[in-house]
């Protein structure tokens, strides 16, 4: 399924054949029919799935709080479809001759997109007067997505000079009639929504947890709290993609974001080994296979973001006694980006390194602050006890 989005992606459903997907899958084409009987079968699946609504979720959680939320969502929803313009024109471009069951399934996908929007909408205390919040999100993803369809299909389509423009226009448009659900959103920038990163005792805890379970499961959580990765970047790894030696250890990420990230030794004030002997070096030194992939299945198929996911279920499953809530694998990032703030690295590496945009992790940098004031504000306490 996972080759079937990447191919999908790149160069369309129509372009796509059942032996590309198989060949990079590196299975049977027999087995592709078997399992999803075909082509269309395999993309009723992918929608199903819709993994793209998890990239979403990501991304909304990262610009929450931005000072200026319809600018934000915006940007960041034309950049989520500008990673996959080709899938988008085909599922566009060929809806009618889709199977209704197919068809059925992108508008469910569709629906749980436009929820995601509402649920960002309501954290950022917008509303507009006779109009639902549920009507607004929708007007505004009808809007986002009909200028990349206009974008992708034409050089040159003649209703925006940029991006920017029409990004700017959207926001008068709904800022307009907009009015605040309380007093606290009148001024935007004094405040920002809570960003939920973990405190040490969670973290020791996951990975404790993690390392009771299995090697692999460990140097998962070794990675998501080390490398503040995505986890469909996760799922992308490969063994070559991890460089380490005495000095360093590093991790190179290809795809949409493409970078190296350091993978950190020192989690929360633990330390986990060295550059050298550490969770995912084990790991993978204990490996019997020659895949290619970091994370694999039992069935020796690599790990989807779903199944990292579903994993990280298994050890977050107590979680909520610490935090009052259950852990999401994106807190990990968030804990990541935080702790970086916080030993002082600059916002503009932090950006280059999490592969996120200066807006985007605004939240985190208040975020660095506030814990940074609390500290400041006990250390005097204590010193006057």
């Amino acid at each position: 399924m996972r080759a079937a989005l990447t191919l999908f992606s790149l160069q369309g459903i129509t372009a796509t054949t059942t032996k590309q997907i198989a060949e990079r899958a590196r299975v049977n084409e027999v087995t592709l029919f078997r399992q999803f009987g075909s082509k269309q079968g395999l993309l009723l699946a992918v929608l199903q799935e819709a993994p793209f609504l998890e990239e979403m979720r990501a991304a909304l959680t990262e610009i929450a709080g931005a000072n200026q939320p319809l600018l934000a969502y915006g940007a960041s929803g034309l950049e989520l479809l500008g990673n996959v313009p080709e899938l988008v024109r085909s599922l566009i471009g060929e809806a009618g001759q889709l199977p209704t069951e197919t068809r059925q399934a992108l508008g469910q996908a569709l629906y749980q997109a436009n929820q995601q929007t509402v649920g960002y909408l309501r954290g950022a205390k917008m509303s507009w007067p006779g109009l639902s919040v549920e009507a607004a999100a929708s007007l505004l993803n009808t809007l986002i997505v009909g200028h990349a369809v206009m974008t992708f299909s034409s050089d040159q389509q003649g209703l925006w000079q940029s991006q920017a423009d029409f990004l700017a226009a959207v926001d008068i448009l709904l800022a307009t009639g907009r009015t605040a659900v309380d007093s606290r959103a009148v001024d935007s920038s004094s405040e920002v929504a809570p960003v939920a990163d973990l405190p040490a005792e969670t973290v020791r805890s996951l990975f404790q947890k993690a390392k009771k379970q299995d090697a692999q499961t460990y140097a998962l959580v070794y990675v998501l709290f080390g490398a503040g990765l995505r986890v469909e970047e996760v799922a992308g790894l490969w063994r070559s993609h991890s460089l380490s030696g005495k000095t360093q250890h590093l991790l190179t990420l290809v795809g949409d974001k493409p970078r190296q990230v350091p993978l950190n030794r020192w989690i929360m004030g633990q330390r986990y080994g060295t550059y050298l002997r550490n969770p995912l070096t084990q790991w993978l030194k204990t490996r019997q296979d020659d895949q290619p992939e970091v994370f694999i299945g039992k069935d020796g198929q690599p790990l989807s973001a779903a199944e990292i996911t579903a994993l990280w279920a298994e050890i977050a499953v107590d979680s909520t006694i610490l935090t009052g809530a259950p852990v999401d694998p994106f807190q990990a990032r968030q804990t990541w980006c935080i702790e970086l703030l916080m030993k002082g690295i600059s916002l503009e590496s932090l950006s280059l390194l999490a592969g996120s945009s200066l807006e985007a992790l605004a939240v985190y940098d208040h975020r660095a602050k506030e814990k940074a004031a609390l500290e400041q504000a006990l250390a005097i306490d204590q010193k006057n006890n």
